[in-house]
């Protein structure tokens, strides 16, 4: 046993000590040491070597709290795996994707920074992985900067609309109405990012446009950003269909989670078949999450891997 008393700047001690985050919990719990904190005084008990290491991190939060980043449990594991891979945990945080009122949108893992850098390196991208991973959300922010750097001309958003428990048909309204049920995180998401008023405007010249899958057949979409949501429930001629719609100068990205599929357990799904045509082909990406990228809720992490462990146990994963 070893013990390390650090002395840190008031601003990291203010922020490791914020309880609403946990981040001391998530210190404690990922680096399986004890951890006490008086004041801006710092002490790590333990085992020699994941002290040390302890140490490492803490002059890494040190770092990032000082060049203005905020710290949360998510923030631990970054830094403890780009410490992990050698990566300078920096480039993570500082790739700002977006700014809008003073928030910053930015990769908070390693993966989140991969599947961004995929994303501006490849035409086509698939984000695979589970819930709160940031797919869509990234994605989406990417899309809106690209549209206001005129990179693309319009921004399309689309998901399948697959009825998961209720019927499209006993909804109220017409067509569009009975859909946005689907929609509704993708406007979300773009209300994160723009002015309503600025959304509306762009919305009525259909410069970002966000509609079902089905509203994709036979069209051929140029100098476009299309991103397709909840990729997991096309089927894979959904999937091709989809894909060919690829024009001039656009960028797609396609996510979804197969551990989510809401198709009838015979019908294959799209996106899993997808990767094993398309796996070998240039300029398609694939990056693939895991409950470790889940920036939700700590809980939310545990609750993936607990429904990964039991599928595995019961083998009741899909394989199509």
């Amino acid at each position: 046993m070893t013990s390390q008393t650090l002395d840190i700047p008031n601003e990291v001690a203010a922020e490791l000590a914020t309880v609403g985050d946990g981040v001391l919990d998530s210190l404690r719990d990922k680096l399986n040491i004890t951890i006490r904190m008086r004041g801006n005084q710092l002490t790590l008990e333990g085992d020699e070597t994941e002290v040390e290491q302890a140490r490492a991190v803490v002059d890494e939060l040190v770092d990032l709290v000082e060049g203005g980043h905020e710290i949360g449990p998510s923030t631990i594991d970054a830094v403890v795996g780009a410490l992990d891979e050698a990566e300078d945990i920096r480039e993570v945080f500082d790739d700002v994707v977006w700014r809008h009122r003073g928030k910053k949108i930015a990769p908070k893992t390693l993966t989140q920074k991969r599947y961004v850098d995929a994303i501006r390196d490849c035409t086509v991208t698939f984000g695979i992985g589970p819930a709160g991973t940031g797919k869509t959300y990234l994605a989406i922010a990417l899309a809106v900067h690209a549209l206001s750097e005129r990179q693309v001309g319009r921004i399309i958003l689309t998901r399948p609309a697959v009825e998961a428990g209720e019927r499209l048909g006993f909804l109220p309204g017409d067509v569009l109405a009975k859909v946005d049920p689907y929609m509704r995180p993708l406007f979300d998401a773009l209300y994160d990012m723009m002015d309503p008023e600025k959304l509306s405007a762009y919305m009525e010249r259909g410069t970002v446009e966000v509609a079902p899958l089905a509203f994709m057949r036979g069209r051929t979409l140029n100098d476009s950003f299309i991103i397709l949501d909840e990729a997991q429930n096309t089927s894979p001629e959904q999937m091709q269909m989809f894909l060919t719609r690829l024009g001039f100068g656009s960028k797609v990205v396609i996510t979804g989670d197969v551990t989510q599929i809401d198709l009838p357990r015979e019908q294959a799904s799209g996106l899993i078949t997808v990767q094993e045509i398309l796996g070998g082909v240039d300029d398609i990406g694939f990056v693939r999450f895991s409950h470790n990228d889940v920036v939700r809720h700590k809980l939310v992490q545990r609750i993936v891997e607990a429904y990964k462990r039991h599928a595995e146990e019961t083998g009741t994963e899909r394989d199509r």
